[in-house]
């Protein structure tokens, strides 16, 4: 592409080019403490949003999963037990160092028997039409650079009769809960960010990312325009995050 198309890198314009590396290099340096951050930023609230997406998913016996910029593997390791031996699970993510931790983690606990370690782009997923069953993305879609074309790919593989969810931080639907979410964010975050995993910058740049990212009714039509069905949304813990879900027909 030519170096006058830039993109966001946070609240920063980037040549579009230099994007994937930029980000490469923030999930590069927080992969190792990524797991033990999430439970410390959200207070642990992410579990909770990530068993409801779960519950949403209508994934049962027998089903193909794939768990989509899956990083250290805390769907996979759920999905794997649900779909069991006749299902399959596919963990995939762009950055090698997030891969590695999630292999090791579902490695050490037996868990590799129904999973598949690929690393991908979203963009240009290796997969053949209509293979899956279950598509989640999780915290993940914001950090793509074109995300109609993740979409489009998500769509493109997915089953006839499949579903995709999408759960990623998005737009508080009360003003004061974003004052507060602002203040913990662009104040509290990198803080934390900088004494538990010595990186204030890649979390004042998921701050950022978060504020960047499509509302949610921009994402939902997102959604339709790569070709979803029946799609539909559901704010969490008050619009901080909301689960995207959307059917191929």
């Amino acid at each position: 592409m030519s170096n006058n198309k830039y993109t966001d890198f946070g609240f920063k314009q980037i040549p579009i080019e230099q994007k994937e590396q930029l980000v490469a290099g923030v999930f590069d340096s927080v992969a190792q403490k990524y797991d033990l951050m999430n439970d410390i930023l959200s207070f642990g609230i992410h579990r909770s949003w990530k068993k409801h997406t779960i519950n949403c998913s209508g994934a049962k016996a027998g089903d193909k999963i794939l768990d989509l910029a899956g990083g250290t593997g805390d769907f996979t390791e759920k999905f794997s037990k649900i779909v069991g031996s006749t299902g399959e699970v596919i963990l995939s993510d762009i950055n090698a160092n997030m891969l590695s931790v999630g292999k090791e983690r579902l490695t050490n606990k037996g868990i590799v028997s129904n999973v598949r370690f690929v690393q991908a782009n979203a963009e240009q997923l290796p997969f053949e039409d209509n293979y899956f069953d279950v598509i989640v993305i999780s915290f993940g879609l914001r950090n793509v650079t074109n995300k109609d074309k993740a979409l489009a790919e998500m769509h493109r593989v997915l089953k006839v009769g499949g579903r995709a969810l999408v759960l990623e931080f998005s737009k508080p639907t009360n003003q004061l809960l974003e004052s507060v979410y602002n203040v913990y964010s662009f104040q509290l975050l990198p803080l934390i960010g900088d004494i538990v995993a010595n990186d204030a910058d890649s979390y004042r740049y998921l701050a950022e990312s978060i504020r960047k990212h499509p509302d949610q009714e921009t994402l939902k039509q997102m959604m339709i325009d790569a070709g979803f069905s029946q799609v539909g949304y559901q704010n969490l813990t008050g619009g901080i995050t909301a689960l995207h879900r959307g059917f191929k027909f």
